[in-house]
């Protein structure tokens, strides 16, 4: 469909939003209060970092009317590929717009002159054909619109608490333990890092996020936790949480590591996804009054659908060629095969307590716009096929693993999981046809670029070897 002048496009509902006079003096009155001097227009690319502008806050209505521009490529981080292509259209790829969401504004609690909004991203009004219209690749857009239609559908809301696990690195944080022994929750080790958690809870307690508890798990590993929410809001509570770390690290003079495996025989930095579906206030996963562990046949289907799709899913949820150690070191309570069980740890999907399901996949790099966005469609059809999770896993996934599959292997790196994600339309139209492309590429590109590395690995077994 050709826009016209007179037609009325996406950008222009936002901008209607954005003129909101109550809104928009709510967020006149926290800059004025706060003192703020400079907001950031910021979005989040397909890899999940977080780009944008800074814009001194006395244009906040003009911004607020136009956004800001960005050029395209920015949305696969600018980067170049083996053969020098720059991916994402190249060079000359037209710019996007940028514009604010009123209701996510903050200030920042470290430094009161600064805020910032998230933002959706708009192709800009001027381009023929499709001015005014979502960008394809924006990640955070998708999400909130392919929810929207979800819940229009089903009548169902997803709600996700992320567990963010972390790797905290510098002086006095040296960890000293028995062999074979874990430091796992001890409040000594706690003690030790009490200045950051301390300042983690502090400013995420002031950027909107109810925290409720966290405990040391590894060496130099935290895992601090906020109360679960609509989707679309843990995605952009777990963004924050991100930079409020780094900012932590800063102020500290440490190191604040989201990588998957950060070492062999320690455990790996997941980000487990706990979900349940609503029906208003009614969480459609439990039957009240029922004690035993159980999933209600909505739950049992919604389940089903997660693991017909979870290998597919895998290059969204262990999106690095480093997230694959994590799911080869068995016995470190990462999934090793596609199943489910009951509080069962070892298994991909845990029901842990009657109403919520512990997706185990998504590791502590996964980007929540994505990872919800495949959720959401895994979901779906599931649901609207009536697919049977089979039964429980009983025991441990880690031993006897003789009896066949019942769904598509664990991918083992991130080329075979890339193979698998190009091949499930379901997957991947979660995500968008255009991210989908260049998200392949942007992996392949990395994966690509893995192989052809020498690593320290193939020195020590090769160099002096004598064949």
């Amino acid at each position: 469909m050709i826009t016209t002048p007179d037609a009325t496009t996406a950008l222009d509902q936002h901008r209607e939003r954005n003129t909101d006079e109550e809104a928009i003096n709510l967020v006149r009155k926290r800059i004025a209060d706060a003192g703020v001097e400079y907001v950031y227009y910021q979005t989040v690319t397909i890899n999940g970092r977080v780009i944008g502008k800074v814009v001194p806050a006395e244009h906040l209505i003009r911004n607020v009317e136009k956004g800001v521009n960005m050029h395209r490529t920015v949305m696969a981080d600018f980067q170049v590929d083996r053969a020098g292509n720059l991916l994402g259209g190249g060079s000359e790829a037209a710019e996007f717009t940028a514009l604010p969401d009123l209701d996510t504004f903050s200030v920042l609690p470290w430094d009161s002159s600064v805020g910032r909004f998230f933002c959706r991203l708009y192709e800009p009004e001027h381009r023929p054909e499709v001015g005014g219209r979502p960008l394809a690749t924006d990640v955070r857009g998708n999400l909130i619109r392919l929810h929207e239609a979800f819940t229009a559908r089903t009548g169902l809301t997803l709600r996700t608490g992320c567990e963010p696990e972390m790797t905290w690195t510098g002086p006095g944080l040296e960890v000293h333990h028995r062999p074979d022994d874990s430091p796992a929750y001890r409040i000594d080790l706690l003690e030790r890092s009490r200045p950051i958690y301390q300042k983690v809870i502090a400013y995420a307690k002031a950027l909107g996020l109810n925290m409720i508890e966290g405990d040391y798990e590894d060496p130099g590993q935290i895992e601090l936790n906020w109360m679960f929410d609509h989707a679309d809001l843990t995605a952009d509570r777990l963004i924050t949480y991100r930079q409020l770390c780094r900012q932590v690290a800063r102020e500290l003079g440490i190191k604040a590591s989201f990588m998957p495996k950060p070492a062999t025989g320690m455990m790996g930095n997941g980000c487990h996804h706990n979900l349940s579906l609503w029906r208003g206030e009614e969480n459609v996963l439990e039957e009240p009054g029922r004690r035993e562990l159980h999933l209600t046949e909505t739950g049992q289907h919604a389940l089903g659908g997660i693991l017909t799709h979870a290998a597919a899913s895998m290059a969204v949820m262990g999106s690095t060629v480093n997230s694959y150690k994590r799911y080869w070191d068995s016995g470190q309570f990462a999934p090793s095969q596609i199943n489910w069980g009951k509080d069962n740890k070892t298994c991909t999907v845990r029901l842990s307590a009657n109403g919520r399901l512990e997706f185990k996949l998504p590791d502590a790099m996964v980007n929540p716009y994505l990872s919800h966005a495949v959720l959401i469609a895994a979901i779906s059809e599931g649901l609207d096929n009536k697919i049977d999770p089979g039964p429980s896993q009983q025991g441990s996934s880690y031993g006897d693993t003789s009896d066949a599959p019942r769904f598509t292997p664990l991918p083992l790196n991130l080329g075979e999981a890339l193979r698998v994600f190009d091949a499930d339309p379901v997957v991947k139209a979660a995500i968008g046809e255009e991210t989908a492309e260049l998200y392949h590429a942007y992996k392949w590109d990395e994966w690509a670029r893995f192989c052809g590395v020498v690593t320290d690995w193939e020195h020590m077994m090769y160099a002096e070897d004598t064949p």
